[in-house]
């Protein structure tokens, strides 16, 4: 009897489970791959709302560069446009979409709390504004959505050199949230996983791994360039 549940086949796991034994491992690792999918999207739901949080408590972009998170929504936009147009599995992009409208309100609060806000924010929003909904709605020719699709890799490593070098030159990481470059760290580290186990094509299996090196260098600075924790005065 097949039985499938979430696009997971589960036969072979009872049929194994039923003579009481240990599921193979070809019958385990597409489950695992297709179990490690959902849970990163689960995940997603709420990996930058630490950095959101960062911001609105402090009212400040302190350490923030404005670029990276640019190019970041830039970059969502067309790895969700390409999936949808290539209509593959949620289980494959689902994290995209709430990833995406996290770094849309990220974006936003960066425009609204920058001290040179100007003219460029406008024309930029009104611009993404314009263009985003035909990408997404998949109206563009196959062969420049491929073209996009190979350029989104280069965008996502791009985005985070300008993070990574003002980060190096002031020795600080000011108002970036550990917790969500973490999860994006491991993020990564699940989807290399799951694009190597699903065949993926190689294009996709680069970005998790280019991702995996920009958000753990990430990572590594802000744990390097912390702020040595504050002495305790001893009342005498």
């Amino acid at each position: 009897m097949q039985l499938q549940f979430a696009g997971m086949d589960l036969t072979c796991v009872l049929d194994s489970l039923e003579k009481y034994q240990i599921p193979e491992k070809d019958c385990l690792l597409p489950l695992l791959s297709k179990s490690l999918g959902y849970a990163i999207i689960c995940g997603s739901v709420f990996l930058k709302v630490p950095q959101i949080y960062l911001i609105l408590r402090s009212k400040s972009i302190k350490g923030l560069s404005v670029p990276s998170f640019e190019l970041e929504v830039a970059g969502f936009t067309i790895a969700l446009a390409y999936c949808l147009f290539k209509q593959l599995p949620f289980s494959a992009y689902g994290e995209l979409v709430f990833i995406l409208l996290q770094s849309l309100v990220c974006l936003a609060l960066i425009y609204y709390y920058s001290p040179r806000r100007g003219k460029g924010v406008w024309i930029k929003s009104a611009l993404y504004c314009a263009l985003a909904p035909t990408l997404l709605a998949g109206k563009l020719d196959a062969t420049l959505f491929e073209a996009l699709y190979a350029c989104q890799h280069a965008i996502f490593f791009f985005a985070r050199l300008p993070q990574i070098w003002e980060n190096f030159q002031t020795k600080n990481t000011g108002q970036l949230s550990f917790l969500t470059n973490f999860m994006a760290t491991g993020g990564c580290v699940v989807r290399t996983f799951t694009s190597i186990q699903e065949q993926a094509p190689v294009s996709m299996l680069i970005g998790s791994l280019l991702g995996l090196l920009t958000n753990g260098i990430v990572c590594a600075q802000i744990l390097a360039y912390q702020p040595p924790p504050k002495k305790v005065k001893k009342l005498e």
